[in-house]
């Protein structure tokens, strides 16, 4: 990010995609659930199209390594706070 006023409206959207994306998040681990509570794991691995359940699963993979990283800095941060 730049300096200056520039860095402030850096900031504010930054701020508003990390909103966002945890809304699409949610979203996403809400229809992950439905899929789960309304049809066995063996149904799912046997009818669901298996190019979009491994799409599904690289999203996911990458989604976790991705928080998995920004979960370690925010350790690391509140560490040093200490």
């Amino acid at each position: 990010m730049q300096s200056g006023s520039k860095k402030q409206s850096d900031v504010a959207r930054l701020k508003a995609d990390v909103s966002a994306a945890g809304v699409e998040v949610l979203s996403a681990h809400c229809a992950a659930d439905r899929i789960r509570l309304q049809y066995p794991l063996e149904d799912v691995v046997t009818f669901g199209e298996r190019h979009t359940l491994k799409k599904a699963i690289a999203s996911a993979q990458a989604i976790c390594r991705y928080f998995a990283m920004i979960e370690l800095h925010l350790k690391c941060t509140d560490d040093s706070d200490r």
